[in-house]
């Protein structure tokens, strides 16, 4: 039975993959790491790597009123143009559009909405204006600091979101769309993609500007998103009537619901 016993295990060690790597700590589903487990024994995408830096974009507007704003990013959209808006630094609501590899091919696309009497004046954005370009070119400055600083500026406004669905308002994943954008990284709009695009990160290794996701609907599937501040806080745009607000991931909803965090950094 022995000898029997030591031929099996000698078969078994044979089968065994061999890793330059060295494994894992735990591979317990645990709460820091379900999420990354579940992606692995269901074959899912993992992270597709840095997210690519913003290029030259066009903006326009400068409203009081957030319907202004508004109507002008629909109106954009239904004519298939990729376009958001924002609260400036300034409280004033204004719309960006567009991400070109050229400064002549961001104006050409915004003379053609001017020449269709769609847009008036507009102000091309360049790359180098952008927070992450800066911070990257002259080694100063935070960029997880900016992120948070960005996010925070849409706290208490009743937003009302032209993107993926209408009816539900302000989508969750455009606050954070917007947020990382405006900071001159191109984060994808919808927040399974960001989940995707991003790098696993424990929930007691959260930094400020990482993402954090939640499955709202039950299950994995995520549903929800909101950015990280620091202190196990995070903001979010819940739902259509409600405004952007801060909330705690240990709040006993937010605490079941939880699916992972993502790093873009």
């Amino acid at each position: 039975m022995r000898q029997y016993l030591s031929r099996l295990f000698f078969i078994i060690l044979l089968l065994i993959p061999v890793s330059c790597t060295p494994p894992p700590q735990s591979t317990a589903p645990t709460a820091a790491n379900t999420d990354l487990v579940a992606e692995i024994l269901n074959g899912a995408i993992q992270s597709t790597g840095p997210l690519e830096k913003m290029g030259f974009s066009v903006q326009i507007g400068a409203f009081n009123q957030l319907n202004n704003a508004v109507q002008l990013e629909q109106s954009l959209t239904r004519r298939g143009v990729d376009a958001y808006y924002f609260r400036h630094k300034s409280g004033l609501y204004k719309v960006r559009f567009g991400n070109h590899t050229s400064y002549q091919k961001a104006r050409s696309e915004a003379e053609q909405l001017q020449n269709q009497g769609i847009i008036r004046r507009f102000f091309i954005v360049v790359p180098e204006n952008y927070a992450a370009a800066r911070i990257q070119r002259s080694g100063q400055g935070d960029l997880r600091a900016e992120l948070v600083s960005t996010v925070q500026r849409f706290i208490g406004v009743p937003y009302r979101w032209g993107g993926e669905n209408r009816k539900n308002g302000f989508d969750c994943s455009g606050l954070t769309m917007v947020s990382y954008r405006l900071n001159g990284l191109n984060l994808p709009r919808n927040s399974r993609a960001q989940f995707k695009a991003g790098h696993f990160v424990a929930k007691k290794n959260l930094k400020k500007g990482d993402l954090v996701f939640f499955a709202t609907k039950g299950g994995k599937r995520v549903t929800h998103v909101g950015m990280y501040i620091g202190y196990g806080k995070f903001i979010h745009a819940p739902r259509t009537g409600k405004t952007v607000r801060v909330a705690k991931l240990s709040s006993s909803f937010f605490r079941k619901t939880y699916v992972g965090g993502r790093t873009y950094m």
